[in-house]
């Protein structure tokens, strides 16, 4: 028989650093939720991937067990690390703080669409350039000529 799910909890942690300090502590306590037994797994699974920031989505059942999705680093954080950057800019039509060419969009794409609401490689680019330019970073080169 299927568990009756009770929460879920979307959250951001660092990749093996998960430990019972806020907001994870915080967030699992309140639904009842094993948070020592969610930190081993979470760091066991995210071993490969230390100090990257890695969305979970944690589906809390109704008898306090759990299961998690980990998805990929979200596309502003692989921005600033194609771009070394260390934030977006404040006012990003007026201020530049770096630029990306074509081809690191299309890696990042490549990488995030799966997790992304989009069909073709195409799209994603195109989602993941305009995220780029929210941020203040200039999207530099020539557009692929699939894109046009």
């Amino acid at each position: 028989m299927a568990k009756e799910l009770s929460a879920i909890v979307k959250l951001q942690i660092k990749g093996g650093a998960a430990n019972p300090s806020p907001p994870i502590g915080p967030a699992l306590g309140a639904k009842g939720v094993n948070i020592m037994e969610f930190c081993k797994q979470f760091n066991a699974r995210t071993q490969e991937q230390p100090g990257k920031i890695l969305p979970v989505i944690i589906n809390v059942y109704s008898d306090k067990s759990f299961d998690f999705v980990i998805k990929r680093p979200p596309v502003a954080v692989q921005i600033k690390d194609a771009t070394k950057v260390q934030t977006g800019s404040a006012t990003s039509n007026r201020k530049k703080v770096g630029a990306i060419t074509w081809d690191q969009i299309k890696k990042i794409a490549e990488d995030k669409i799966v997790d992304m609401n989009c069909f073709t490689i195409e799209s994603a680019m195109s989602m993941i350039a305009g995220t780029a330019r929210s941020m203040g970073v200039t999207v530099s080169g020539q557009k692929p000529a699939t894109m046009k």
